[in-house]
């Protein structure tokens, strides 16, 4: 017998028992096909959310079931370096001692990052770990690391070869706080009531007439070089072509026409700086107008406006009006308005609700900055003069044109299918990729430059020095955007440029699975490199998961106090400590008496334990395709339950099995019942529904599948069969029985293996051995089970489909007579009825005997049941008087009922106006509720006669 089910005590001694034997490592077994899966890397500043317990459960279910079909699997893990929210943190802990990273110099500060690196960056792996995740930990991978920063060093020296690297000056987002450019990633927009300044241009030839501007941004009017309006806009017609003398400077801008402007919108008319706003930029583009750069990199306005051309090449500049030099862009706001109103060309202003977009890290506005970069050409094809491409069916072609062929050709397949269409809407609409930072923690760009300023690309300075003809060289201090190692994963992790069998197994992989936030950032870029670089796609199938969110609804924030620990569901925890923990490190730390009331409303008492098992099955059984989730703790409670369901039925198999014929020779006879077929069949059916799950992705079916399967079939209809033919049965057929009981529930662990790897190792060490199925040491390692159609007897189901009927008759009789469920009372049958579904009935439904008669007894009170071809009547002693008063009480109650929802069904309008599945749900109810009175008037009226 085993003892308490304990999650902690089997879920460390497993773990570490796999990891030692090596049971996570492919075999290499060129023989055997593979099945390979990357991990994407999360950050090494981060800690395991709801998220990630989502994705790792899909990914490690995934990597353990195709294990257990033998094929040579591996799942290689790693994290990202995060340049920007690793910087972060360490310039933090250094402001706290008063020291900036320029006080330490840029080489000290990068020690002082890999110290924190090697002490506090291995958080997330550990809980991986606590997760079950069966990743090859020999294979994990840092993208900073050495062998990473060679594939970066060498893929971009190529990409540059190939004419596919360059360095210009183009907008980009950049965060004035952390002095660099930023992803779109890493920029939210908050929605906030701002003001919509109205502002009057004079037209240059008459200063009596302009044009009535409206503008949310009116410190960027210094930077404007048109005003534009809808070609087809009657209003403006007249005055396309003339200038307008620019406010507060007196500089001379055309009025232009673009189909940019929406005519209903505003005035109709949009100053245009393409300096700082980037649709700007696109009309500036589209009539060669000029650059002006009004801010310096910390968001103060220049003495000097810098101007240039859409090639990057610098113009004449001029100075900007000296009231404003030096002011950061808000300060700038409030002088311009004010200055502006003084000169009477201020209309109005009125209140505006915009979307604002703020760095993520810092909070601070993002400001559209027009700065020198480093960009990957999306659409220039590369030359291959220099480094040729692979022989592949993608050479040749751009880097957008080889990401769009692999998902128009199929070689890559989004699941669900609709995310195709957010995939081409960007491809279609792709720009440049700016993958530059200017940060220190990071690679550093592979660029020298010589004094005079020209650059020299290298694998190292001594070959930079070679191309430069031993000159001084100094480095670009820039580095490189995270998502550029991230985008070298598929290969770098296999050992690319060297021609290696882990990239001859593993390339492509068969399946990434990801959010649906990174599929521009990641997703598209890996598919890009992959193939340029290898002439492969990286993986075969991009799974798309949904959100995790509360159970409200909402976004998990911390801020908020709705986020949740997946450890901590895991071992539980105590309200005072989560309080402790949801309230160190706020951002926002008076947002704290918030988050202290939120936390006690959802978890008055703290966190119960729930096992991994548990919560793993829980995510599981969300993970439908596409959809975002509410997380319920009334689901995880459900499916612990289910854990110690599982326990408790194997107990009660050992109980009747151990040191018993379980039927393990097959020379001694063995008496199947059609209870034994029935489950012997749906087992196999079980077998094959969830194998098409886990290939189709569908783990919400494969967890559903299973549930049903252990807890109805298994646990309450076949166990409960099994103690009748155990306790009453022949040799043969207790033999049967054991050898049923054995078997089926050493296959279902197998099944319930990638989802639940915990619970189904302990057990199946100590059932494997009954069922004579205990040929490899760990349950991870064990075959995959294969359905059978053969072993399914339909004669069995439909016995099986008799006898639930008779018991649900039966039991149906006991609630109709309020028969006490510690009473037991004869059954009466009149009909025919096999005699082999007979004995199972006492058993089953509590009875003292079923016994075939000829007649039910005439005159008696009892009421009588039909079912299928026979009467059933339960032959006990009824004290008419309890009954009948019972029975009178259950009217009243349901009359009560029944006037209240037909008050609700009557009043003027409800029908018409109500949701029509309220409705419905309402008249259903209603005819339930009448046929429970007609029963109950009907048992009355016998009672009365």
């Amino acid at each position: 017998m085993l003892n308490k089910y304990n999650p902690a005590e089997i879920e460390a001694k497993h773990y570490q028992r796999w990891q030692q034997a090596g049971y996570f490592q492919p075999n290499m077994d060129a023989e055997k096909p593979s099945f390979s899966i990357q991990l994407p890397p999360p950050n090494v500043t981060g800690t395991l959310h709801m998220g990630h317990a989502f994705n790792q459960t899909i990914m490690d279910g995934l990597t353990r079931y195709y294990r257990m079909q033998g094929r040579n699997t591996c799942w290689i893990p790693g994290t990202d370096h995060a340049g920007i929210a690793t910087q972060i943190v360490v310039e933090r802990q250094l402001s706290e001692q008063n020291i900036s990273r320029h006080d330490l110099g840029r080489e000290s500060f990068l020690e002082k990052v890999w110290q924190w690196k090697n002490l506090s960056g291995g958080t997330i792996t550990e809980q991986m770990c606590r997760m079950g995740c069966s990743a090859d930990w020999s294979r994990e991978y840092f993208t900073m690391d050495n062998v990473r920063a060679e594939v970066v060093t060498e893929v971009f020296v190529r990409l540059f070869e190939q004419g596919l690297i360059y360095r210009g000056k183009r907008l980009v987002n950049w965060d004035p706080v952390l002095g660099t450019a930023v992803s779109d990633l890493e920029v939210e927009s908050v929605e906030e009531q701002g003001s919509m300044w109205h502002i009057r241009y004079p037209l240059a030839d008459d200063p009596s007439a302009g044009l009535i501007v409206a503008t949310t941004r009116p410190e960027t009017l210094l930077g404007d070089v048109a005003v534009a309006v809808h070609p087809e806009d009657e209003r403006y017609a007249s005055l396309i072509g003339k200038e307008l003398l620019l406010p507060l400077t007196g500089r001379r801008i055309p009025v232009i026409a673009d189909e940019y402007v929406e005519k209903d919108f505003g005035t109709g008319c949009v100053k245009i700086t393409p300096a700082h706003d980037f649709n700007d930029y696109e009309v500036g583009k589209r009539h060669n107008t000029a650059l002006v750069n009004v801010l310096d990199l910390q968001a103060r306005i220049l003495p000097q406006a810098e101007v240039f051309n859409f090639k990057g090449e610098a113009q004449e500049n001029f100075a900007l009006p000296k009231a404003y030099a030096g002011l950061d862009r808000f300060a700038a706001r409030k002088q311009i308005v004010a200055d502006l109103e003084t000169q009477g060309l201020l209309v109005e202003i009125k209140p505006h609700t915009l979307m604002t977009p703020k760095g993520d890290r810092t909070g601070s506005v993002i400001e559209p900055m027009l700065t020198s970069q480093w960009f990957v050409a999306m659409s220039a094809t590369p030359d291959s003069s220099v480094q040729a491409e692979p022989e592949s069916e993608f050479k040749g072609m751009s880097l957008a044109q080889k990401a769009k062929h692999a998902v128009d050709s199929g070689a890559v397949k989004f699941i669900p299918e609709n995310w195709v269409n957010t995939y081409n809407q960007w491809m279609n609409n792709i720009q440049d990729w700016c993958i530059s930072r200017q940060l220190w923690w990071g690679h550093q760009i592979p660029a020298w430059y010589d004094e005079e300023g020209n650059c020299y690309v290298a694998r190292s300075e001594t070959e930079a020095q070679k191309l430069a003809q031993n000159t001084e060289l100094t480095r670009d201090e820039d580095v490189l955007d995270t998502w550029f190692s991230s985008a070298l994963v598929p290969f770098s992790t296999l050992g690319w440029p060297s021609e290696t069998a882990e990239l001859k197994a593993f390339l492509p992989s068969n399946v990434l699975v990801t959010g649906y936030e990174i599929i521009f950032f990641w997703v598209a870029r890996m598919i890009m490199m992959t193939t340029h670089f290898t002439g492969k796609v990286p993986f075969k199938d991009v799974y798309i998961h949904g959100m995790v969110r509360d159970h409200e609804g909402k976004k998990m924030s911390k801020s908020e106090g709705n986020v949740i620990d997946p450890v901590d569901l895991i071992d539980g925890i105590d309200l005072e400590n989560l309080l402790i923990k949801r309230t160190t490190g706020l951002r926002r730390p008076e947002k704290a008496p918030q988050v202290i009331e939120a936390t006690k409303k959802l978890f008055p008492e703290g966190i119960p334990v729930f096992g991994t098992d548990a919560l793993r099955f829980t995510m599981a059984s969300y993970a439908s395709l596409g959809r975002s989730i509410n997380f319920d703790f009334k689901r995880a409670e459900g499916y612990r339950n289910f854990c110690n369901k599982l326990w408790n039925a194997t107990n009660f198999v050992l109980m009747n099995t151990e040191d018993k014929d379980c039927g393990q020779d097959e020379s001694l006879p063995l008496a199947y019942s059609f209870a034994d077929q029935w489950i012997i069949g749906r087992l196999q059916q079980t077998e094959a529904a969830v194998a098409e799950a886990f290939d189709t992705y569908r783990f919400d079916l494969a967890a559903q599948t299973l549930y049903e399967f252990v807890w109805n079939d298994f646990c309450d209809w076949y166990i409960e069969l099994a103690k009748v033919q155990i306790q009453g049965g022949c040799e043969s057929t207790q033999r049967a029985t054991r050898r049923t009981l054995v078997r089926v529930l050493e296959v279902i662990l197998r099944l319930l293996h990638p989802i639940m790897p915990f619970i189904t190792e302990e057990l199946w060490q100590t059932i494997a051995p009954l069922a004579n199925a205990k040929h490899t040491d760990s349950i991870m390692l064990a075959n995959w089970p294969q359905a059978d159609s053969e072993k399914i007897v339909p004669a069995s189901f439909e016995k099986m489909a008799a006898l639930q009927e008779l018991i649900g008759a039966v039991r149906n009789l006991r609630g109709e007579m309020g028969i006490a469920p510690n009473v037991k009372a004869p059954l009466l049958v009149e009909g025919t009825v096999a005699t082999e579904l007979l004995q199972y009935l006492p058993s089953m439904t509590r009875l003292t005997e079923a016994k075939l008669v000829d007649k039910l007894p005439e005159g008696d009170d009892a009421p009588v049941a039909v079912c299928q071809n026979a009467r059933l009547m339960l032959k006990v002693e009824i004290d008419k008087a309890a009954e009948s008063a019972r029975l009178t009480k259950e009217a009243e109650k349901l009359q009560k009922a029944l006037d209240k929802l037909n008050a609700k069904l009557s009043k003027p309008g409800y029908t018409e106006k109500a949701p029509a599945h309220l409705v419905e749900k309402d008249k259903t109810e209603l005819a339930d509720l009448n046929d429970k009175m007609t029963k109950v008037q009907a048992q009355l009226t016998k009672l009365a006669s």
